[in-house]
């Protein structure tokens, strides 16, 4: 079996597997192999007799687990295939142990120890755990029932604060001695979070941050509980430990300190998740906290190019605090890279799209292409150009710029007061953002609409109907003297849109960057007359 595991990795690879005793980091650079070598050492030790509810490896998402899992399935079979091993349940339920090997997610395992003694912080067992739309909602709610004005503090903003308190292990009491609450904010966020905290005890229930605080707090106040799992688990893994927040942290700590075989694997240059509270001091400070620390540094990249792994290094090298690394390959230098500086947008758009143009007429197939940027809002400008010379493209991981919703949403507007007759974008554009027209409201409107009555006659819906007709009577007469920059804003502040979308959207930043990124285009068509600059933007997108 050891042969079958260390036949395809490099010499760093095997002396990061076969380093099984005290506490390893495993630095590895993209493209490094990074997944093989944490998939060969948990192979490794189960062929050393450890039994697999003694490994633990813990990874950040459900898609890199289930990868380790298979391709620890996979050596299984290749080395077990004159057993005739059927299926993956009958490979984890060998005499080793396999049916116990706990590969997942810091959440998942923590959700099984809560399980197993949520009792004994004061839940049952049955637990239900809100996901982000529970607990925005439950926020709402507690805000309302503590007068805290949604406008003045945003929901969302709210929601991500307190998520970031969690992450910290700051309790809403910790918070408001740390803080003395003598400010308005501190006030408001101790309000809503001590409100919220015991709602979701009230119901039994936790959020995801909750999962990793709880089991903290578990292990602080359980000390019988934390000597039992660190008497169980013999090895600990733990991948992309550049994302780990200070709850992880904590655990994976308290964790590995009986018997010190802790092995991390990552890259203090990929670090990508600190708005979510991940800190990449983690990694950076390992060897502080394990002084004894072995490092063992994968170097050696199979994805790219020497020159592309150099132009990397010429920019991550700028970084005050890091682990220094220098990938090579056994890949040819490869071509040149070329940085092209345009005045705007639109120059750098013009150039992307007549490159390809250039690579496409050389023989270069669409599928040889790629075209990254940093925020979803720049596509907008580059799918323009691809469309204006017919090459055809996917958006991978998202949708097309006018596609999204928040684009619509704004493109409706434009579209009822181009074209009153519009119902498909009047039944969007009703209730968004939400004014009391709900379906039963719309029905009245229309009715009322088509047989031109006045007001006073919607019964019941009759403020918000009539607030939505004076709203679009001043959108129709602006619409003929603005310019279509002006005009946009104009209906963006007037309805709020930004407050709508901080006030619980998912990705809330991103998206109003993309409303940013459509007034922009709005300045494209200000020297035409109004309003055919809001038609001619209409008729283009």
């Amino acid at each position: 079996m050891e042969n079958r595991i260390f036949a395809h990795l490099n010499e760093k690879q095997k002396q990061a597997v076969v380093t099984t005793d005290g506490p390893v980091l495993i630095l590895a650079g993209p493209g490094s192999g990074k997944t093989r070598t944490l998939t060969a050492r948990v192979a490794h030790l189960l062929a050393l007799g450890i039994p697999g509810d003694r490994i633990l490896a813990l990874t950040f998402t459900n898609k890199a687990a289930q990868e380790m899992r298979e391709r620890i399935v996979q050596i299984v079979k290749t080395v077990q295939n004159d057993r005739a091993v059927r299926n993956d349940f009958n490979i984890f339920n060998s005499s080793n142990g396999f049916n116990q090997l706990f590969i997942g997610t810091f959440h998942s395992f923590c959700v099984r120890i809560l399980r197993a003694h949520a009792v004994k912080i004061g839940y049952t067992s049955w637990f239900s755990i809100f996901d982000d739309d529970d607990s925005l909602g439950v926020i709402k709610e507690v805000m309302k029932e503590t007068s805290v004005d949604p406008k003045q503090f945003p929901t969302g903003m709210l929601k991500s604060v307190i998520s970031n308190l969690k992450n910290e292990l700051v309790s809403p009491d910790e918070y408001a001695d740390e803080t003395g609450l003598s400010d308005m904010f501190p006030k408001t966020l101790h309000r809503v979070y001590d409100a919220y905290t015991r709602r979701l005890k009230e119901s039994n229930g936790m959020d995801f941050d909750d999962l990793l605080m709880n089991v903290t707090l578990l292990f602080k106040k359980r000390l019988d509980v934390l000597a039992s799992y660190q008497d169980q688990f013999l090895h600990i893994h733990v991948d992309e430990y550049q994302d780990t927040n200070h709850a992880q942290y904590v655990i994976v700590r308290d964790l590995a300190e009986k018997h010190r075989n802790i092995a991390v694997v990552g890259d203090d240059a990929q670090a990508i998740y600190g708005f979510r509270g991940a800190d990449f001091r983690n990694i950076l400070n390992f060897e502080r906290d394990w002084p004894d620390a072995k490092v063992i540094v994968l170097d050696e990249n199979y994805r790219s190019t020497q020159t592309i792994l150099d132009a990397a290094r010429s920019v991550i090298s700028k970084n005050a605090l890091q682990k220094d690394k220098r990938l090579w390959t056994k890949k040819e230098r490869g071509e040149r890279l070329l940085l092209s500086v345009s005045e705007d947008e639109r120059g750098e758009a013009e150039f992307v799209a007549e490159t390809i143009e250039t690579l496409l007429s050389n023989g270069r197939s669409v599928t040889d292409i790629a075209v990254l940027y940093r925020t979803n809002a720049q596509s907008r400008a580059i799918e323009e150009a691809m469309l204006e010379r017919n090459i055809p493209y996917t958006i991978i991981g998202g949708v097309r710029f006018f596609e999204r919703k928040e684009i619509k949403d704004i493109l409706a507007y434009l579209r009822v007061l181009i074209n009153p007759d519009d119902m498909v974008s009047l039944k969007r554009i009703a209730n968004t953002p939400p004014r009391g027209i709900g379906k039963a409201a719309f029905l009245v409107y229309l009715a009322r609409r088509r047989a031109k009555h006045e007001k006073g006659t919607a019964g019941k819906h009759e403020d918000a109907i009539s607030a939505f007709d004076e709203l679009l009577a001043d959108f129709s007469a602006r619409i003929r003297e603005q310019k279509p920059t002006d005009f946009v804003k104009y209906v963006l502040k007037k309805i709020h849109y930004r407050d709508y979308l901080t006030d619980g959207t998912e990705n809330a930043d991103e998206r109003w960057e993309n409303i940013e990124e459509f007034v922009s285009l709005a300045a494209r068509y200000n020297d035409f007359s109004p309003p055919e600059g809001i038609q001619q933007l209409l008729e283009d997108a």
